[in-house]
């Protein structure tokens, strides 16, 4: 079952994965533009409201989302496994409280409003899209890592290594982090199909891109007026966003699940060895 699920979230994946990452290298020129909403006349999958080649689009608008939303996760961990780790671990009250109470005041705030705001005071780019994405899921992140380290941190292990004189590094990530990386592991898949969804609502909104740029969500929300006319240039962007997340949560929950352990058969034995002695 483990193996069926690899596969299947590998074949779902890497569609929409390998479009984002090549898809610039095989665009080719943009030639010039034609009939807005138009299907044929050498167009694979039309064009857009303006009269672009939607498969050209579509090679190109899935870099900004997919980079963005993966260097959003990685940040959103960098900051939030450190704070988690000293926060269940530390002894002084003091510190767990100066830690992870501020994180309480993001975590109250929704994520897409705090980003919205933050746009109204300056224009992000992708960059300052991906360190508003990762600011938001840092609250939420930090308190998983401090829940799962805090159980480990409690086993008799941790002080039985802590008297034999173990260094504070070891402690924490070679034996606390190991045992909490399962829940980070099944948290993190979780996690980017969340940031997948801010950042495409967020460059749906006209946040991080521009307006007419070659971005997924970008492309569903420009296109939508033609929906009924030219259908592919918003359900294949938005086909794509969905196979990247369903995959993404595949490999996760095939990565994660335990190899299921099949009891050894029980010979039993033949009549003629039945009662039978030794001899």
């Amino acid at each position: 079952m483990t193996r069926r699920r690899l596969g299947l979230g590998v074949a779902v994946v890497a569609v929409p994965l390998g479009l984002a990452l090549l898809g610039p290298l095989f665009a080719g020129d943009p030639g010039p533009r034609a009939v807005s909403f138009a299907l044929g006349d050498g167009h694979w999958l039309g064009t857009d409201f303006v009269g672009r080649d939607v498969w050209r689009q579509v090679l190109h608008g899935g870099r900004t989302v997919v980079v963005t939303a993966i260097a959003a996760t990685g940040l959103a961990y960098l900051v939030a496994v450190p704070v988690g780790l000293i926060a269940a671990l530390t002894r002084l009250r003091w510190l767990e409280e100066l830690l992870m109470r501020p994180l309480d005041v993001l975590l109250a705030v929704p994520s897409l409003l705090l980003i919205l705001l933050a746009a109204s005071v300056f224009a992000p780019g992708a960059v300052g899209l991906a360190l508003l994405v990762a600011l938001v899921n840092v609250p939420d992140a930090a308190r998983i890592v401090r829940a799962a380290a805090a159980g480990a941190a409690a086993r008799p292990a941790v002080e039985a290594l802590r008297m034999q004189g173990e260094s504070r590094w070891r402690v924490a990530v070679g034996y606390v982090g190991r045992s909490a990386l399962r829940t980070l592991g099944a948290d993190a898949g979780v996690r980017l199909t969340g940031v997948l969804y801010l950042v495409s609502t967020a460059a749906f909104l006209g946040v991080g891109v521009a307006p007419d740029a070659a971005d997924w969500a970008v492309m569903v929300d420009r296109n939508r007026t033609g929906l009924f006319v030219q259908p592919w240039a918003v359900v294949v962007p938005a086909l794509l966003i969905v196979a990247l997340t369903t995959g993404t949560n595949l490999l996760f929950d095939a990565a994660l699940e335990k190899p299921s352990q099949e009891k050894p058969s029980q010979e039993k034995p033949s009549p003629e060895k039945k009662g039978r002695p030794d001899s």
